[in-house]
C-alpha cells in the first residue's frame, strides 16, 4: 500500500454556546482525539471565545470559536468530515490546507452599524 501524503490544515470549529465548560472541553477533546486517532498531530489550538454568529444557524445566535492547526494524512479528511456532521455540539466547521502554523494571529473585530 502506498504511503499517504500528510498535509498541514487549519480548522475553524464553532461549538454550541449552550454547552457548559466541561461539555465544551469534551467536545473539543472529541475533535482532537479524532485527529490523533487517524495518525494526525495537533500543532496549535487557539480559543477565540464566545462570539455572535454572522447569521442565525438552527436557532442559534452565538457560539464558541476554536482554531486548530494540525497535520494528518490526506486520506483521512473525508472520515473526519463525516464524523463532524454527526457531532450535535458542532454548529459549523471549515478546514483548509495551509503551508505553515502562524506564530501570532491577530483578529480584527468588524463593527456593523
Amino acid at each position: 500500500m502506498a504511503k499517504q501524503r500528510t498535509h498541514l490544515y487549519e480548522g475553524m470549529y464553532i461549538l454550541s454556546a449552550t454547552l457548559s465548560e466541561d461539555a465544551r472541553q469534551k467536545a473539543l477533546e472529541k475533535i482532537s482525539s479524532g485527529i490523533s486517532s487517524r495518525s494526525g498531530e495537533l500543532k496549535k489550538v487557539i480559543d477565540q471565545g464566545r462570539k455572535k454568529l454572522a447569521y442565525e444557524i438552527n436557532g442559534r445566535r452565538e457560539g464558541y470559536y476554536y482554531l486548530l492547526y494540525f497535520s494528518i494524512p490526506t486520506g483521512h479528511m473525508n472520515e473526519m468530515w463525516r464524523e463532524y456532521h454527526l457531532n450535535e455540539d458542532l454548529i459549523r466547521f471549515m478546514t483548509i490546507q495551509v503551508n505553515e502554523v502562524p506564530e501570532k494571529i491577530e483578529f480584527k473585530q468588524i463593527v456593523q452599524e
